[in-house]
């Protein structure tokens, strides 16, 4: 693969003057980059000391418990608090360990990552190159000097060589920047269509500051945002929780309360306990006009509580992926110094450890299952095991009892919203587009088998980019909405050029997005007057590009 890159690259460089290497100089450089790598990990090996290796040993133990469970040391439980705290320089992408691999699992709203639209979820890194410094390979290198490599001072620049989702290879440039946590809030537009206004609001965490009462929360936030949407006359509301990995657990049940009477929103269960249950406990429902949630793949925790209540009260409609992440469970940290009088090791570290399990007040868990949705549209991991259930030594699904409850009753064209919703997937010829695309996905995630002939190689790879030019359309795609600010943030929008670009470009990705455009869909079919039928944009032909 490395001497097939230089290749092309040699290939397409169209600069003057370059300097043409032979085959047999181009096969000796990337023998030697390949000797000097795997020289590079066994270095890394031999300088691992005392504490590294104690760690790997517990860690070796405790994630036979389950994923979840990891013993910290002293400098693994310093940058958990900065990840809780959330500001750092770096380019806004977490990472986690696959076997001898780095995958990308999030990017970081607003981040370098974000902002470059090249990296994405599931993608996995090969290599770290400084600027234009030659490039690490980083199969089989510890998660945290794989970070060192990529986190660097604002400005500098990191070049990450990448196997995409679909097997393609890419090397991505990226400028370094301060990633900040300002986009994790939440945030509102209004869009108008057929004379009826709609608002979205999209939630990419469940945040919360346990220090300060005072300071913003997810449950309050929304809560803003939704009296403002009010305030702009919508007639139907989006809660959009992909991508949003969960947090506080208390701005789940204070954000589904928003739009329930009162009643149980989740359930929680340790080993050998009764069984808790979280109320909303107050009677006033600030929306109980239409309401959609959105979720995918990477819906988990508090976000899947959230998209559980709504479905178990049958108080809106959950559209998205076939389910949501599956993570059911609850951590803890706990110091370790706490347990030693008089210490005189020196720091000991923290144990992160599951204590309790998610159960949706159904009496089925989260765990594993997730929340299917009502309305499953296809995205390009829909072929793929993604989430929980793709982790060794995953904690099993369970069920405990219900707990009361009364449905919504206020929805009278639930069924019907939900059968047209069912049709308009399968007329769509742009869905249909992105379920061929996500079968072929599958298909290059599962190839293990290359030809070490170097011409077969090549034509393999260049058939590969033939097939993934066919789904060009998918990204290519306009929905003609025009999402707008709400007037508070226009206000803001006229202050601050960062935050306008941020919420500009929020809005020209909304206008790409065919799954919100499902969304207002449902939407219409949910109002009490219905919508006539040429109003809906019913879209047959599906595919539009621009």
């Amino acid at each position: 693969s490395s001497l097939t890159d230089k290749i092309k690259l040699q290939e397409e460089d169209k600069s003057e003057n370059k300097k043409i290497k032979s085959f047999e100089e181009l096969e000796k450089e990337t023998r030697e980059s390949s000797l000097k790598t795997l020289d590079d990990y066994f270095k890394f090996i031999s300088e691992l000391d005392r504490n590294d290796w104690f760690g790997v040993f517990v860690n070796a133990i405790s994630s036979r418990f389950d994923p979840h469970t990891n013993y910290m040391a002293p400098d693994d439980k310093e940058r958990f608090d900065v990840s809780i705290s959330g500001k750092f320089e770096g380019i806004g992408a977490r990472l986690q360990k696959k076997n001898d691999f780095t995958e990308i699992t999030e990017l970081i709203s607003g981040g370098p990552a974000w902002r470059g639209k090249e990296l994405e979820p599931g993608d996995v890194i090969l290599k770290v190159a400084q600027g234009d410094g030659e490039p690490v390979d980083i199969s089989g290198m510890r998660l945290d000097n794989v970070v060192k490599k990529i986190k660097g001072p604002k400005g500098t620049e990191v070049r990450l060589t990448v196997k995409k989702v679909d097997g393609t290879i890419k090397v991505i440039s990226l400028i370094r920047d301060m990633v900040e946590t300002e986009e994790t809030y939440a945030k509102s537009s209004v869009v108008e269509r057929n004379g009826v206004k709609y608002g979205i609001i999209y939630l990419p965490k469940f945040y919360i500051d346990f220090e300060n009462k005072d300071s913003r929360d997810a449950g309050k936030d929304v809560a803003i945002e939704v009296e403002r949407l009010k305030q702009q006359g919508v007639s139907g509301i989006i809660m959009d929780v992909r991508d949003n990995g969960g947090g506080s657990l208390k701005t789940a049940v204070d954000i589904t309360g928003l739009f329930i009477e009162q009643g149980p929103v989740v359930q929680i269960k340790s080993a050998g306990t009764k069984k808790e249950v979280l109320y909303d406990r107050d009677a006033k429902v600030q929306w109980d006009g239409p309401l959609v949630v959105m979720v995918n793949n990477f819906s988990a925790s508090a976000s899947e509580i959230l998209a559980a209540a709504i479905q178990d009260y049958k108080r809106g409609i959950v559209i998205g992926s076939k389910q949501t992440y599956g993570k059911g469970t609850v951590q803890n940290v706990i110091d370790l110094n706490q347990f030693v009088r008089g210490n005189t090791v020196g720091d000991l570290g923290a144990l992160k450890t599951t204590t309790q399990k998610f159960y949706r007040i159904n009496g089925g868990s989260t765990q594993l299952e997730g929340v299917a949705s009502d309305v499953i549209m296809p995205d390009r991991y829909s072929h793929i095991n993604i989430g929980e259930r793709d982790l060794e030594n995953a904690m099993p699904w369970s069920k405990i009892d219900a707990a009361p409850y009364d449905t919504w009753k206020k929805q009278d064209n639930f069924e019907k919203a939900l059968q047209n919703s069912k049709s308009r997937m399968a007329l769509n010829e742009h869905f249909q587009l992105i379920e061929k695309n996500a079968k072929w996905t599958k298909e290059r995630k599962d190839a293990a088998v290359y030809s070490l002939k170097l011409d077969e190689f090549k034509k393999e790879q260049e058939k590969i980019e033939a097939e993934s030019k066919t789904f060009k359309p998918i990204t290519d795609y306009q929905n003609d909405l025009k999402f707008k600010p709400i007037p508070e943030d226009e206000v803001v929008m006229q202050k601050d050029e960062s935050f306008k670009e941020k919420r500009e470009r929020w809005f020209e990705s909304l206008s790409k997005d065919i799954y919100v455009e499902e969304a207002l869909n449902v939407l219409d079919d949910l109002q009490a007057k219905p919508v006539t039928k040429g109003e809906i944009n019913l879209k047959k032909k599906g595919v539009k590009s621009k």
